[in-house]
């Protein structure tokens, strides 16, 4: 397999949660594009980038797709954006 390109985005934000918020809204309307893997997204602080934080859980769903609930979500997994734990 040829080797694959990570895009990293760098922010203003100081916050995780608003790192995470960010993320999905740049996921839902661009799930469409089939080279973007929006469920490997991993977060990092500027100073540590070798730490990183996956965003979502991204478990392979039987009704097809994947989990779009935060990393750590408690329950069963899902694919509906209500689902996700963040905050519009």
């Amino acid at each position: 397999m040829a080797a694959r390109w990570v895009l990293h985005l760098p922010t203003t934000l100081t916050n995780q949660d608003d790192a995470v918020r960010l993320a999905a809204a740049l996921r839902d309307p661009l799930t469409h594009v089939t080279v973007l893997d929006f469920g490997e997204t991993t977060l990092s602080e500027e100073d540590r980038q070798l730490l990183r934080t996956r965003v979502w859980c991204d478990a392979r769903l039987d009704e097809a797709g994947r989990c779009r609930r935060r990393a750590d979500h408690a329950g069963p997994c899902g694919s509906a954006a209500r689902q996700c734990g963040l905050r519009r």
